[in-house]
């Protein structure tokens, strides 16, 4: 297996759309995000999560963004690619493509629609573990899939299939993060638990986990990425405050999705990254204007 240290803050990074009503991706502005993440100080970049809109993009889109993302990237971080499908056989296909791309590791979301039962669950990552040669994250995120992991699952998983070594939990839960890492801890080899609720990310490194898959960091990379690199350093005050300092992010996701607010944050900053693409593109007026408010908050506390 392919080895990859997973840890810090890793960026779902976001799909840059071209002004064609977001058709079509922006390659050249999808280098200047990632140049600009990296230089931000995050640890690691996550193409296809929620933010990236992996759940719409064509196979063939995705494809295109993971070559960029790896040329551009160079080696610097870890390439953590989003390889989730619906379908046990699509997922396979999408993992091995990403493997044969130059992917350091996937994260594989739950399937989503229809219910699954955990043997469904366990069945269907074994299945596509056994197809690739990389480090596998299991993606928990019931409120957007329907499916929900249960900190048993991940506790098999992770102890029976050699390269499942971990697992994001975006439930929002807090209580069912720190069950993952307490199911996890004890095992016999090295497993990565990250919080996938950017506020719920130093919580999760006081509790043992590695970091945080943060859509935020999309917004203010440093800020994010100061969180884990002060807490490293033993410096808990500042890591407490640079999680404080991204609540107010929290206030403009009333109005939309938050992948959506995320995306115009960004763009309200001047980086040309687009719209996501429809018909997840619509924010209020008033959205627009409490997300200009917090920025103009957040430029006086120097995070911009």
């Amino acid at each position: 297996m392919k080895e990859c240290d997973i840890k810090g803050i890793i960026v779902p990074i976001l799909t840059p759309m071209n002004d064609d009503a977001a058709q079509t991706v922006n390659h050249e502005e999808l280098r200047r995000q990632i140049e600009r993440q990296i230089e931000g100080g995050v640890h690691g970049l996550f193409p296809f999560g929620t933010n990236g809109e992996g759940y719409i993009l064509s196979m063939k889109e995705k494809e295109e963004v993971l070559k960029t993302v790896i040329d551009q990237v160079k080696g610097r971080v870890p390439v953590i690619a989003g390889s989730g499908c619906i379908s046990t056989y699509d997922t396979i296909e999408m993992s091995k493509r990403a493997e044969a791309l130059g992917a350091d590791a996937l994260s594989i979301i739950t399937p989503s629609f229809a219910l699954a039962s955990q043997k469904e669950l366990y069945d269907h990552y074994a299945a596509v573990a056994k197809e690739v040669d990389l480090p596998i994250i299991l993606y928990n995120i019931p409120p957007r899939t329907g499916n929900k992991i249960l900190p048993e699952t991940i506790e098999a998983l992770c102890r029976d299939v050699e390269n499942i070594v971990g697992a994001k939990d975006s439930s929002g839960d807090i209580e069912n993060l720190k069950a993952f890492i307490r199911v996890t801890k004890d095992l016999p080899k090295k497993t990565y638990i990250i919080a996938g609720n950017d506020g719920a990310i130093l919580t999760c490194l006081k509790e043992g986990g590695v970091g945080g898959i943060a859509g935020r960091a999309n917004i203010y990379p440093r800020a994010l990425s100061d969180i884990y690199d002060k807490f490293v350093a033993g410096d808990i005050a500042g890591a407490e405050e640079a999680q404080a300092n991204i609540v107010s992010i929290q206030r403009a996701f009333k109005f939309g999705n938050p992948n959506t607010c995320i995306k115009k944050f960004v763009k309200e900053l001047g980086y040309p990254v687009g719209d996501c693409r429809r018909p997840f593109n619509y924010l209020s007026e008033e959205g627009m204007a409490e997300i200009r408010a917090i920025i103009a908050e957040n430029k006086e506390k120097g995070l911009c």
